[in-house]
């Protein structure tokens, strides 16, 4: 386990014990108050504390080098996790609505004590939105979908608790009891639609689904450093196994470039998107030799082999260097009537 991932492991036990003691309040404060809403709180805490267990035991697996059994390493066991937060959320939200219904039509017990209760679960509030959101700084920063998620799931508790905080306020304020029930349900809704949300991303990253931001990081990067030597570039993928990201791409190149002229404009290439991407993401460009008709897109002026004119430049974009087959002036030609339509 090296630094990086030790720090977040580290962190995600920080992430685990903040839990635990939340839960505790929370718990505490739906003792004194009898809130169903409060009891809403409480349920999602316990989430928390699962999700936050399988994330650590998902960090550290993540964290494990290359094997024979597993050549692009465990990263993908972090979408695991993430689904796994997700199902858990999804599932509270489901108890939280029951227990609204419950109490909206069937129970008229009466709340007591809300003022140590709120007292209780502001606290919660804001230890929650502060964990938070250095989870997702530290999440974005190292490229950690778990501690991303774990970080937003725990904004949503906030979120959640400023509501139920401003609805028990109005329960004090006006004695209307059945307002409890209702804040619950609403809320209830809303950790629902924020499970479904995490599963679906966790899905996304386990089959693979194009990352539009990534791509286009990459497309920026090499316009940004673009040798004239390198002709086209298409069939780029990328596949995420957790914080860690392999690309695979086709270059085009002169056909008379020997290999090792090749190589010093594959490590160009590689060097860029490294000082991009960092040391966690595999390139692995393979390397084609250019046709004929790619003279026309090819900007080398001093080619000694050139066969065709120079009628301009392909600007890679996104869309452009995932498509599978090479690229002609017909491609050139579309892009230029976009541009003048408005819609590249």
């Amino acid at each position: 386990m090296n630094a990086d991932d030790r720090a977040n492991y580290n962190f995600q036990k920080i992430i685990l014990g903040v839990a635990i003691f939340l839960f505790i309040l929370k718990f505490i404060a739906w003792y004194v108050t009898s809130s169903v809403a409060i009891l809403t709180d409480a349920l999602e805490s316990i989430t928390n504390m699962l999700a936050g267990a399988f994330t650590l035991f998902s960090l550290y697996l993540s964290a494990k080098p290359k094997d024979h059994n597993h050549p692009h390493g465990h990263g993908k066991i972090e979408f695991v996790s993430a689904s796994v937060e997700g199902a858990l959320i999804l599932f509270a939200g489901i108890i939280i609505i029951y227990e609204g219904v419950k109490r909206l039509l069937f129970d008229d017990t009466s709340l007591s004590s809300l003022g140590s209760g709120l007292f209780l679960i502001a606290i919660t509030a804001i230890i929650n939105y502060v964990v938070g959101y250095f989870a997702i700084k530290r999440g974005k920063e190292h490229n950690v979908l778990p501690l991303i998620a774990g970080g937003k799931h725990l904004h949503s508790d906030t979120y959640s608790t400023v509501g139920i905080i401003i609805g028990l306020l109005l329960v004090w304020l006006t004695g209307w009891q059945w307002l409890d029930a209702a804040i619950a349900l609403i809320f209830g809704g809303i950790i629902i639609h924020s499970g479904i949300h995490i599963i679906r991303e966790s899905i996304a990253g386990i089959m693979d689904e194009v990352d539009e931001d990534l791509i286009e990081e990459f497309v920026e990067t090499a316009n940004e450093h673009r040798s004239p030597y390198w002709v086209d570039l298409h069939k780029v993928r990328f596949i995420k196994y957790g914080n860690h990201v392999h690309l695979d791409a086709h270059l085009t190149l002169p056909w008379y470039l020997n290999m090792r002229e090749a190589h010093v404009e594959l490590d160009k290439m590689t060097k860029a998107l490294e000082d991009k991407f960092g040391e966690k993401h595999e390139m692995y460009i393979h390397t084609d030799d250019c046709k004929p008709f790619s003279c026309e897109i090819c900007a080398l002026q001093e080619c000694p082999q050139r066969q065709m004119k120079f009628v301009g430049e392909i600007e890679w974009t996104a869309k452009l260097v995932a498509e599978d087959q090479r690229h002609t002036i017909e491609d050139l030609a579309e892009q230029k009537i976009k541009r003048i339509e408005g819609r590249d």
